[in-house]
Protein backbone atom coordinates (compact mmCIF):
# COMPACT_ATOMS: atom_id res chain seq x y z
CA UNK A 1 0.00 0.00 0.00
CA UNK A 2 2.84 1.97 0.57
CA UNK A 3 4.51 1.73 -2.32
CA UNK A 4 0.90 2.43 -4.11
CA UNK A 5 0.88 5.69 -1.85
CA UNK A 6 4.45 6.78 -3.44
CA UNK A 7 3.80 5.85 -7.03
CA UNK A 8 0.67 8.38 -6.53
CA UNK A 9 2.67 11.03 -5.28
CA UNK A 10 5.45 10.85 -7.37
CA UNK A 11 2.91 10.75 -10.66
CA UNK A 12 1.35 13.77 -8.81
CA UNK A 13 4.58 15.77 -8.76
CA UNK A 14 5.84 14.94 -12.17
CA UNK A 15 2.41 15.55 -13.99
CA UNK A 16 2.64 18.98 -12.06
CA UNK A 17 5.76 19.93 -13.06
CA UNK A 18 5.34 18.79 -16.85
CA UNK A 19 2.72 21.85 -16.56
CA UNK A 20 5.31 23.93 -14.84
CA UNK A 21 3.39 24.14 -11.55
CA UNK A 22 4.26 24.26 -7.91
CA UNK A 23 3.00 20.80 -6.96
CA UNK A 24 0.34 21.01 -4.06
CA UNK A 25 1.85 21.31 -0.23
CA UNK A 26 -0.32 18.10 0.34
CA UNK A 27 1.33 15.65 -2.34
CA UNK A 28 4.92 16.82 -1.34
CA UNK A 29 3.75 16.24 2.00
CA UNK A 30 2.66 12.96 1.13
CA UNK A 31 5.12 12.27 -0.75
CA UNK A 32 8.08 12.74 1.85
CA UNK A 33 5.24 10.99 4.65
CA UNK A 34 5.89 7.91 2.07
CA UNK A 35 9.56 7.79 2.26
CA UNK A 36 10.08 8.91 5.93
CA UNK A 37 7.76 5.36 6.50
CA UNK A 38 9.88 3.55 4.29
CA UNK A 39 13.70 4.40 5.88
CA UNK A 40 11.74 3.85 9.23
CA UNK A 41 10.47 0.00 8.07
CA UNK A 42 13.76 -0.39 6.30
CA UNK A 43 15.74 0.23 10.38
CA UNK A 44 13.07 -1.74 11.80
CA UNK A 45 14.35 -4.36 9.12
CA UNK A 46 17.65 -4.14 10.14
CA UNK A 47 17.17 -3.96 14.09
CA UNK A 48 15.43 -7.33 13.50
CA UNK A 49 18.35 -8.73 11.76
CA UNK A 50 20.56 -7.79 14.44
CA UNK A 51 18.51 -9.60 16.89
CA UNK A 52 18.03 -12.37 14.90
CA UNK A 53 22.14 -12.54 14.55
CA UNK A 54 22.66 -11.74 18.32
CA UNK A 55 19.74 -14.84 19.46
CA UNK A 56 21.92 -17.26 16.67
CA UNK A 57 25.48 -15.76 18.40
CA UNK A 58 23.69 -16.44 22.13
CA UNK A 59 22.44 -19.83 20.63
CA UNK A 60 26.11 -21.00 19.72
CA UNK A 61 27.78 -19.72 22.57
CA UNK A 62 25.16 -21.43 24.98
CA UNK A 63 25.73 -24.83 22.82
CA UNK A 64 29.01 -24.61 22.92
CA UNK A 65 29.33 -24.31 26.98
CA UNK A 66 27.10 -27.53 27.39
Amino acid sequence: MKKFAVACAAAALMSLAACGEKPAAEANNASNEAVANAVENQANAIDNAANATNAATNAATNNAAK
